[in-house]
């Protein structure tokens, strides 16, 4: 599956990085608490949160997450954008809650791995 896929899916709304729509997405985890998605996660994944802070692109740096998309209609501040940015990050937003994006995704054939 690939980015723009992944947008498709949930009708996501891009905020930073169209430039990235083809990168490959291999997993995906959804968690508010990022010591979860740094226990869980695996690389080429996305990351579905509402937590909107800093720490999630520092998260998400370490983890080789290509895509952050905020859920429930939260919109990250510019700051959290221009640090997407620098790395190179998709950012999306949606109105959908955790439970139907990761179902939606689920359904359309992205798993979230073996813990």
């Amino acid at each position: 599956m690939t980015v723009e896929e992944v947008r498709k899916t949930l009708g996501a709304r891009i905020l930073v990085g169209e430039e990235h729509l083809d990168r490959e997405v291999r997993t995906a985890c959804g968690s508010d608490m990022m010591s979860d998605v740094l226990a869980f996660s695996k690389d080429h994944g996305i990351l579905l949160t509402g937590l909107c802070n800093p720490q999630v692109i520092r998260t998400a740096e370490m983890l080789d997450i290509v895509c952050i998309i905020f859920i429930r209609g939260k919109k990250p501040d510019q700051s959290i954008l221009d640090m997407a940015k620098e790395r190179d990050l998709v950012i999306m937003e949606t109105g959908h809650r955790m439970f139907s994006a990761c179902g939606m995704l689920y359904e359309a054939g992205l798993r979230g791995g073996k813990i």
